[in-house]
């Protein structure tokens, strides 16, 4: 129990510990004089997202976790030079195309393709012939650990309950939350829960089974004046490479299918309304 304890601990803290460490490694590339041009990127936590660190040679990332809209906030008031959110590829809610509308500008920004991952219900393999939908969890006898309000994940998993007919009420555990995928995961492999949602590849890293209820595509988005900043131009070739590709590759449940391509907003977003 203890050791499952430290695990879900250190699954729940995940983002803020990668988001000293970048801080971190500012400040001595700072007192070293580092002149690498530098990168602000505000972002949702994701598996895809923490890779990057690890392949920007060539510039200083400053990458900061906080959620989509507030990432796309950042972008508006000038405090980042990239921003990092999630949409769902359907089953998007008329509250969320109104909460990014809002944020996003269609002649002053730029949309940077990035990762499309697997979202749905991680099991334990005991468990895994009672679930095969919402509605199972329903049912009474599954204990249910969510992710927190304010994520996408949350706001998709709320948007998959409406359309499915099912209350928050009636699923055991709804209102018990955890912060990251990686917590909610080993939330469901300590055995405090018999399910739980969040991405496959929570489920792979925790040897749980994984029933796939959406797709959802990570969208990056910049001033297009940036485009022509040596940071941006690095970054984007980051997104473009080879080894960046097979590295998402083998995250479970992740495509970088088309990562690093430029596209206009309304293009890159069809739920987009003027």
């Amino acid at each position: 129990k203890l050791l499952w304890a430290h695990q879900r601990v250190g699954a729940r803290f995940e983002p803020q510990l990668e988001g000293l460490t970048s801080e971190l490694n500012l400040a001595i590339q700072d007192a070293m004089s580092d002149v690498r041009p530098r990168l602000r990127l505000h972002a949702a936590h994701g598996y895809a997202v923490a890779l990057l660190p690890g392949f920007a040679n060539n510039f200083q990332l400053d990458l900061q976790y906080c959620s989509g809209e507030q990432a796309l906030a950042a972008l508006a008031r000038g405090s980042c030079d990239v921003a990092g959110f999630h949409v769902p590829q359907s089953d998007i809610s008329e509250d969320l195309i109104e909460r990014y509308s809002k944020l996003l500008k269609p002649r002053a920004y730029k949309l940077i393709r990035f990762i499309s991952r697997q979202q749905g219900l991680i099991v334990t393999k005991d468990k895994m012939f009672e679930v095969q939908s919402l509605k199972d969890v329903a049912n009474g006898r599954l204990r249910f650990i969510n992710r927190q309000q304010g994520t996408d994940t949350r706001a998709l998993l709320d948007e998959l309950l409406r359309k499915a007919g099912v209350e928050g009420s009636e699923i055991q555990g709804y209102d018990n939350e955890e912060f990251t995928h990686s917590a909610v995961a080993a939330y469901v492999a300590s055995g405090a829960a018999d399910v739980g949602f969040g991405v496959e590849h929570a489920a792979a890293q925790f040897g749980l089974e994984f029933v796939p209820l959406a797709t959802e595509s990570y969208l990056m988005v910049c001033h297009q004046k940036s485009l022509t900043n040596s940071a941006c131009e690095r970054f984007i070739a980051l997104l473009s490479s080879p080894e960046y590709r097979e590295a998402v590759k083998g995250l479970a449940g992740y495509s970088a299918e088309g990562c690093g391509e430029l596209t206009v907003i309304e293009e890159g977003l069809n739920w987009y309304r003027s």
